[in-house]
């Protein structure tokens, strides 16, 4: 006789399978694409798990990705992904190197793709994901030939829009039907996830949630960073003059990011005095942070490094496999499915 948990479960399977089916996987769960933290280890513990990894290539160049593909492929058969950074100089020939190692899935990050790198990933025989931070865009991206969409809210961890994933969900779940929507930023529990999947979602995009996994390479400074935070410990980074725009960041608050503001004060007041162009001072901000990730993540520098982090990260509380944290996610939401059964029944 089937019990209810397992009853629960299949309830969930049934909700997930237009995403499953679209990665090739058993969970319509997708790792969010972390530099330093998405690379082979992870992204093959997430496939293997039944989830879809998705490997960060970031800054990296052509045939540093291509290794990194390759030593994933060493680790899993299952079906995982490829994020690439839209605005890197050389699109075209990562969208070549994912080809030619016959990656299954290119996911499109940091702004709206060029069409002919969508294109040149689609003739290439890929899936190509993008990210739609509002309804029209959604529509435009899918006009463009995106396969699926991730729509992220400004819960989510590392560089982040201006609106909630609540927001953006009842914006665009109920009007794009074409291809599947996966939701973005903030889940950290199962019955989360059982509400987007409910309202339309195809799946789920989860980053932070992952970054203790213990196949994880993170430092285990960095990991502690992330079971003592809470909520309100991951915040945007504040932009003290609009003349120079920030693109807000979400991470936890450490001295850091209080030299950040101090940076930008000084900086702003170089440029009012003349001596630095508006240019050389943009710039000198924008670069206040390069290399400051990998030092938090592969270094442990967690009192000067960037700890991108989202919302969800109080709900990180232990080191854990992926395939456990996968399995409590699936047994949160079935555990849902399975109260309100009861509720309705009473």
């Amino acid at each position: 006789m089937i019990d209810d948990k397992t009853k629960a479960l299949a309830q969930l399977d049934r909700l997930m399978a237009r995403g499953a089916a679209f990665f090739g996987t058993h969970y319509a769960i997708m790792g969010g694409a972390m530099s330093w933290v998405s690379e082979r280890h992870l992204v093959s513990a997430l496939s293997n798990a039944g989830a879809f990894g998705v490997i960060a290539c970031g800054a990296m160049e052509p045939p540093r990705l291509a290794e990194e593909i390759a030593g994933t492929q060493a680790l899993t058969s299952k079906p995982f992904g490829v994020n690439l950074i839209t605005m890197h100089p050389r699109l075209d020939q990562l969208v070549d190197t994912c080809l030619a190692a016959r990656v299954s899935h290119i996911v499109f990050a940091g702004g709206i793709p060029p069409g002919t790198a969508i294109k040149k990933a689609k003739d290439g025989g890929a899936k190509v994901v993008c990210f739609a931070p509002a309804l029209a865009l959604a529509k435009r991206l899918i006009r463009a030939g995106a396969d699926a969409l991730v729509i992220e809210g400004s819960e989510a961890g590392g560089h982040i829009g201006p609106v909630s994933l609540t927001v953006l969900a009842q914006e665009i779940l109920p009007h794009i039907r074409d291809v599947p929507v996966f939701v973005a930023g903030g889940i950290g529990r199962g019955e989360a996830i059982l509400s987007y999947l409910e309202m339309g979602a195809a799946g789920v995009q989860l980053g932070t949630r992952f970054v203790c996994a213990r196949e994880s390479i993170a430092h285990a400074n960095f990991k502690q960073a992330f079971i003592r935070g809470n909520a309100r410990d991951a915040i945007p980074t504040i932009q003290l003059d609009e003349s120079f725009p920030v693109i807000p960041v979400r991470a936890l608050q450490n001295e850091g990011t209080k030299r950040f503001l101090e940076h930008q004060a000084e900086t702003i007041r170089r440029f009012k005095s003349g001596e630095l162009t508006k240019e050389a001072a943009q710039l000198d901000i924008e670069h206040f942070w390069a290399g400051a990730l990998r030092r938090a993540v592969m270094d442990g520098d967690v009192e000067n490094g960037s700890l991108m982090a989202g919302q969800s990260v109080g709900m990180v509380t232990q080191e854990q496999t992926a395939a456990e944290i996968i399995a409590e996610l699936r047994d949160q939401a079935a555990q849902a499915i399975l109260a309100r059964s009861a509720a309705a029944a009473a």
